[in-house]
């Protein structure tokens, strides 16, 4: 019977502590109930953890969309034709401009009569046109070329979907590789030949740095100090009067035609450089493209059989 008394005496004693537990829970949730009595029919939710809030970049498909958007994007055709546009800019428009100085500079100085560098005036002048057409030509070009890129890159990375591509698509990108592979090569003899000006716009001004040295400003030796310029080709050695001498040369130097067409042709030549660095660009990005879309149609059609 003891046991049994000793049981039953604990199980009130916790029964007992329950209830008091149970009723100060109770008046607490009574207390705050009466100091804000707005709350009473308030609704309590869990406050989310720093795990479960999100974030605007993890909303599903936004993030991946902009990452996915950003790998499709030719990046070594981004620059080359940013590069392209830029120093074809450069060529056309400086070259446009000295072309014309130097004719002027010739027609003032060098020959006075007009029938001996008639035909030198009509080759520049087509030189002028061919410029305006080798500006709209690599305008669209380049336009073509890099969304050509858009093309091979999204297909080489499987960016939508299943990779696919046609015999037609391939051949499109290995006529583009062929073409950017000529027009390197003849950038290449623009670019040697736009350095010809440079080279007789440099000797002009250093034979005229020379008159203007302290050794020989002032003597006698200056008027002995020559330019030449019907040994260049661009005019007949019959013209008149052909060479300039001594204070006249040092005159020309000092006017603003040569100034600004010295200054122009270096441009234009850095220009075609410019151009030069694009076209390789472009032919070692549409070469990989063009071999990577090659290896891949022939994985894909043994894959099929």
């Amino acid at each position: 019977m003891k046991p049994t008394m000793e049981t039953a005496a604990e199980e009130n004693t916790e029964q007992s502590q329950e209830r008091k537990v149970n009723s100060r829970a109770e008046m607490e949730i009574g207390r705050y109930h009466w100091m804000y009595p707005g709350s009473k029919n308030h609704q309590y939710h869990p406050v989310p953890t720093q795990g479960d809030r999100a974030s605007p970049l993890s909303s599903p498909g936004c993030f991946e969309c902009c990452i996915k958007c950003l790998g499709g994007v030719p990046y070594a055709s981004l620059v080359a034709t940013i590069l392209c546009f830029s120093g074809v800019a450069l060529f056309c428009g400086c070259g446009h401009v000295a072309l014309a100085g130097t004719v002027a500079i010739l027609e003032q100085h060098f020959s006075t009569n007009t029938s001996d560098h008639a035909l030198l005036s009509e080759v520049i002048q087509l030189m002028q046109y061919v410029i305006y057409g080798i500006a709209s030509f690599f305008f669209l070009y380049g336009i073509i070329l890099l969304a050509e890129g858009f093309y091979t890159t999204s297909a080489v990375k499987e960016l939508h979907g299943e990779f696919k591509t046609t015999a037609c698509g391939r051949c499109i990108s290995g006529m583009f590789v062929f073409l950017t592979y000529v027009l390197g090569v003849a950038w290449l003899g623009v670019f040697g030949f736009s350095a010809v000006p440079v080279f007789m716009y440099y000797n002009i001004w250093s034979t005229c740095e020379v008159i203007k040295s302290p050794q020989t400003n002032g003597t006698a030796g200056v008027e002995q100090i020559c330019v030449d310029i019907r040994q260049y080709g661009i005019i007949p050695w019959n013209a008149f009067p052909g060479k300039i001498c001594g204070s006249a040369l040092e005159n020309i130097c000092n006017t603003n035609e040569f100034y600004m067409s010295y200054h122009l042709f270096i441009v234009a030549c850095a220009g075609a450089g410019a151009t030069v660095i694009a076209l390789l660009i472009y032919m070692m990005a549409t070469t990989y493209n063009y071999a990577v879309l090659k290896f891949k149609s022939r994985e894909d059609c043994c894959t099929k059989f």
